[in-house]
């Protein structure tokens, strides 16, 4: 008969996990920063900077509602930032297309966030209503897991369509009338 493993289950196992959840999060953080960054330029690391402020935010309202960071929390973290930079991307390539076709730089970049507006208020929204079912249906940690994700998307939405766009026009009355490179 085969002798089966111990197990050591005890108080460090949940620390170990979080502190393992933190650092896969700081990790998706960097790679999703290097990524955006290779791939759109200066444009990538507006988004970058739009993300960081998403995590800002995302940890001032949790501290505002006395949450407590757990595991589930932390992951509802890691996906928000896949949310985050998605809608990035979306209006990103948009934004690519537009200029390929050979509309002006400042058209493009208006463009590029109405083409992809409803794409991004409809993913998200998707998400909303899932993140609404997990709370009303879950418990504990799940419950958890639905507020930082909700809290998370909607803030998402805040960033993208607010800051993204403003740092985005900013920059682009600083180049006055130059050629987009994304």
């Amino acid at each position: 008969m085969m002798a089966m493993p111990k197990w050591n289950v005890g108080p460090s196992l949940g620390t170990d996990s979080i502190n393992a959840g933190k650092n896969a999060t700081m990790c998706a953080f960097f790679f999703v920063a290097i990524f955006m960054i290779a791939s759109y330029g200066i444009f990538g690391l507006f988004s970058v900077v739009a993300i960081f402020m998403n995590i800002t935010l995302l940890f001032a309202c949790l501290t505002l509602l006395g949450a407590t960071l757990t595991l589930p929390g932390i992951a509802g973290i890691a996906l928000t930032i896949g949310t985050a930079v998605d809608a990035n991307v979306l209006i990103y390539e948009r934004i690519r297309e537009e200029v390929r076709i050979g509309i002006k730089a400042a058209m493009a970049i208006s463009q590029g966030y109405k083409l992809a507006m409803m794409t991004i208020i409809d993913s998200n929204f998707t998400t909303l209503i899932g993140s609404i079912v997990l709370y009303e249906f879950g418990s504990g940690p799940i419950r958890g897991f639905a507020v930082t994700l909700a809290l998370g998307t909607i803030i998402s939405l805040f960033t993208t369509f607010s800051l993204t766009k403003s740092v985005i026009a900013y920059y682009m009355r600083r180049q006055r009338n130059k050629e987009i490179i994304i």
